[in-house]
């Protein structure tokens, strides 16, 4: 019999049971599977507990840190690598093949994952890609601290990064990233994202170079952009057009119009905050 992938797989969710099951059923390869729950209302707890993981339950305080740092902080793993996955990612035998490959070298001390977008029930091949780096040791560190006590209404580490002491690489086969819970939830989710997010850039312009000397090139690259008229435009265009999105069909318009509507909400909620 193998020997399981000495990893930890953690699964931070809220109202997560429709995507769940299909997410839990392909982690079988790992040496643990925990989910983390932030009080779900429709069974999430119950549904991991059935496939077998381990259920934690997590209550935020309004305090640092958020949901992934606290585990972290307050759980002793098992294993030398944690996997921080999505209710709605989905990985494949080459994807666990590759990982398996991976922390056997000791090579880097993390790993930027690589993602297949579905959107609206559709592989999208172009576009805007999606990766993050959520492969790590928890002894080379942690996800970025954000001082947001006073406007984040989000539990967990969203749109922060880990940032590590050590060289990192890539797992280059995909996982299949496919929220099954429909527009509204990608729509609620979304204007969420875009509170924070505006929350986040003004809070950058008190706290100096230090907070944007540890932002990521692509982070920086949006602060620095995101209250430009044409931003949500070039954005746009560099999807559907410079990326071939329109190749997708009518899903691929959809996924790149809802982003670039995104950033024009920043936009909106930045210029509103600042009249407030």
């Amino acid at each position: 019999m193998a020997q399981p992938i000495p990893v930890t797989v953690v699964v931070p969710v809220k109202n997560e049971a429709k995507n769940l099951p299909r997410c839990l059923e392909r982690l079988t390869r790992f040496t643990k599977v925990i989910v983390v729950d932030s009080g779900s209302e429709d069974g999430t707890a119950d549904v991991a507990a059935s496939l077998g993981a381990e259920v934690v339950q997590f209550r935020w305080n309004g305090h640092f840190p958020k949901k992934r740092n606290w585990f972290l902080d307050n759980h002793e793993l098992e294993t030398e690598w944690v996997l921080f996955l999505d209710a709605d990612e989905f990985i494949s035998e080459k994807f666990c093949n590759e990982v398996e490959r991976a922390v056997a070298t000791q090579s880097h001390v993390g790993y930027w994952l690589t993602f297949h977008n579905w959107f609206l029930g559709r592989f999208l091949r172009y576009g805007d890609p999606f990766a993050k780096l959520a492969l790590f040791r928890p002894d080379a560190g942690r996800y970025e601290r954000i001082d947001e006590d006073r406007w984040s209404h989000l539990d967990m580490e969203i749109h922060e990064h880990p940032v590590l002491d050590g060289s990192i690489g890539t797992i280059n086969s995909p996982i299949d990233h496919d929220d099954r819970r429909g527009l509204d939830s990608y729509l609620g989710k979304h204007n969420e994202y875009s509170s924070w997010e505006a929350k986040r850039y003004l809070a950058l312009g008190e706290q100096g170079s230090d907070a944007w000397n540890a932002l990521t090139d692509r982070q920086r690259s949006k602060y620095r952009r995101i209250e430009k008229w044409w931003f949500p435009l070039a954005y746009f265009t560099l999807s559907w057009i410079v990326k071939r999105g329109f190749l997708d069909g009518r899903a691929g318009f959809v996924l790149a119009k809802l982003k670039a509507q995104y950033y024009y909400h920043i936009q909106l909620k930045v210029r509103e905050a600042r009249k407030n």
